[in-house]
């Protein structure tokens, strides 16, 4: 039986488009002048110091901090899930939400749902590759208001990467449970793959732009979802 519904984020609970064509822009306009009216920040400094390690390790070069944000306003182009970055990318948002700049996309069908699944006794969760304090935030400030009171749990990437099986064994052991009492939904075949490796159940959400594969259960949204 399902306990616990595990949930990504992009393509399945939130429209890729509000990731791509509204946060991503906005760190990348804002990213530089935070760094630099936050320079003194313990974790500004320790996500400068991550950027400048990893750009030593991969090119053998040391960089200082003005090269530091080039590489992060890189990463942010090509969508690398660097944990400096997802950590910035949190931070500079919440920014954004402070101001209302913005409010976060919930696809219609997630809000009465995920009421359903609380009330019928299901734990829900989250495993995104954005920052678990991003993930909070998103949740808090959203079209239907704050829907943090639904989600007891948040995974990031400091469980590891979303393409390994381990990274769901360590959720499992997280939760003190076995990966049978998990379903994971996500739109992404090669995380899919990774959840049902570990011994969880898997749906994919087959949003529109999704191409649904083979070895999983698929559902259009949230309403379609078969929970045993």
């Amino acid at each position: 039986m399902v306990k616990y519904i595990l949930m990504d984020i992009e393509g399945t609970t939130t429209s890729i488009s509000f990731v791509h064509d509204v946060l991503f822009p906005y760190t990348r306009k804002h990213l530089a002048e935070f760094i630099n009216n936050n320079i003194t920040d313990n974790c500004v400094i320790e996500c400068l110091n991550d950027t400048k390690e990893t750009v030593k390790l991969e090119e053998s070069k040391d960089i200082n901090n003005t090269d530091a944000v080039k590489t992060l306003l890189h990463w942010i182009n090509i969508d690398r899930k660097h944990p400096a970055l997802k950590t910035l990318q949190g931070l500079v948002w919440k920014d954004g939400y402070s101001n209302s700049n913005y409010t976060a996309h919930i696809y219609d069908d997630v809000l009465p749902c995920i009421q359903k699944w609380q009330d019928s006794g299901k734990v829900l969760a989250i495993y995104s590759s954005g920052s678990v304090e991003a993930q909070k935030l998103l949740f808090r400030h959203t079209c239907f208001g704050d829907l943090t009171k639904y989600i007891s749990h948040y995974f990031d990437l400091k469980t590891g990467l979303k393409q390994d099986p381990d990274s769901y064994k360590r959720i499992t052991e997280n939760l003190s449970t076995k990966g049978s009492d998990i379903l994971f939904l996500s739109d992404s075949m090669d995380e899919l793959d990774a959840a049902l490796s570990a011994g969880l159940r898997t749906t994919q959400l087959i949003r529109k732009g999704t191409l649904p594969c083979k070895n999983h259960r698929t559902a259009r949204d949230f309403t379609e979802l078969v929970i045993e």
